[in-house]
């Protein structure tokens, strides 16, 4: 859908070419760098000035969204959860009791030099990420109970709306409106201004589609093009390239989906330096990738977006360390696109619209 505009001024046009760059620094720099960022935020606020002003003389299209922040504690709490538990079971400290509750992560360790090895342990991962700064607290029955701070969860939540942020606006790239507005509105609200477009409904429809996403064995039993033709073998389909729209032989069973991902980004390979789209587990998809690529060696498995097989890599060893990165000769607009939909396939605070108007053009003098 392409916003409609009735003022094609220089102005105008600088405005455009002034947001499709603010896209781009949003895909190119991790959240915590964007959040940092001054000059970023300049940016923002002169296009949300120029925005204003064209929203009063042409109207348009006025959208208020609300992260879940009480999905976002779950997610950071579960996350942790799988984390202290992979310290235990690593470095075999004796516990018990390890649960969720009341919004942190309560167990017991009997034994205090191994409280102190999981409390140095958590602190060491944490360093240099004020966004998972715990609260320690320790009963004398050996009870210790992890929670993130205030602090803590404010940072995340200004980390989870500002990826909202750049995923709306990529979303919004994508779907070829040029001219908009996003800023956020208090601490969990993000508010979308659209010149011109009068059709706020079909805006909303952009962000209502959940992306798909899901990684999947291929089945090498039979030629992607034989299968296309016949009847492929039982469990598969057929899907086509994101880029080659070449056949895909792949799994229907979804090995990973998108809700195992807690970060994706644009980037480039430190050898090729061609652009390419990373991402990172959470704690379960760590787990279940690494016995998956374990599994697998020397198989190729796809990762699927929207049902366009967007890589197909070949498993060379087990990958442990929960993290990966896809290339594809993408450029740095395609990889940038790939990583959002990835992050869009797995935002822990999902968007919940609050409020969409139009906007009447003011009444001339």
């Amino acid at each position: 859908m392409t916003t409609p505009l009735r003022d094609c001024s220089p102005r105008l046009f600088a405005a455009i070419a002034m947001t499709s760059l603010i896209m781009a620094v949003a895909m190119a720099l991790p959240s915590a760098a964007l959040a940092g960022d001054s000059q970023l935020d300049k940016m923002r606020a002169r296009i949300a000035a120029f925005v204003a002003d064209k929203m009063e003389k042409l109207g348009g299209s006025r959208i208020v969204y609300k992260v879940d922040s009480d999905g976002l504690r779950e997610t950071v709490v579960a996350d942790l959860r799988d984390d202290v538990y992979k310290i235990l079971r690593e470095d075999k400290i004796a516990f018990s009791g390890l649960a969720i509750r009341d919004g942190g992560v309560e167990l017991k360790i009997a034994d205090a030099k191994g409280r102190e090895r999981l409390e140095r342990k958590l602190a060491s991962a944490a360093e240099g990420l004020p966004s998972h700064t715990l609260a320690v607290t320790q009963g004398g029955d050996g009870l210790v109970r992890l929670a993130p701070t205030d602090a803590a969860s404010a940072a995340r939540l200004r980390d989870l709306v500002e990826d909202a942020i750049a995923m709306i606006e990529q979303r919004l790239k994508d779907a070829g409106v040029t001219l908009a507005s996003v800023q956020p509105e208090g601490t969990d609200r993000i508010r979308i201004f659209l010149p011109g477009a009068m059709q706020p409904e079909g805006i909303t429809a952009i962000f209502a589609r959940k992306v798909k996403v899901s990684f999947r064995l291929v089945d090498l039993s039979m030629p992607p093009a034989q299968a296309q033709s016949d009847t492929p073998p039982t469990g598969t389909e057929v899907l086509l390239g994101f880029k080659d729209k070449l056949p895909y032989l792949v799994a229907k069973d979804r090995a990973l989906e998108g809700d195992d991902i807690s970060y994706a980004g644009p980037g480039f390979a430190s050898g090729t330096k061609e652009p390419i789209a990373s991402f990172r587990f959470n704690g379960r998809g760590t787990r279940r990738f690494a016995h998956i690529t374990a599994e697998n060696v020397g198989k190729p498995f796809a990762i699927v977006l929207d049902d366009k097989v967007i890589s197909a890599p070949v498993i060379r060893e087990p990958i442990t360390g929960g993290s990966g990165q896809i290339s594809g000769n993408f450029t740095l607009e395609e990889a940038s696109s790939v990583a959002m939909m990835l992050r869009a396939g797995s935002l822990p605070g999902r968007l919940g619209l609050v409020e969409q108007q139009v906007v009447q053009p003011a009444a001339k003098p």
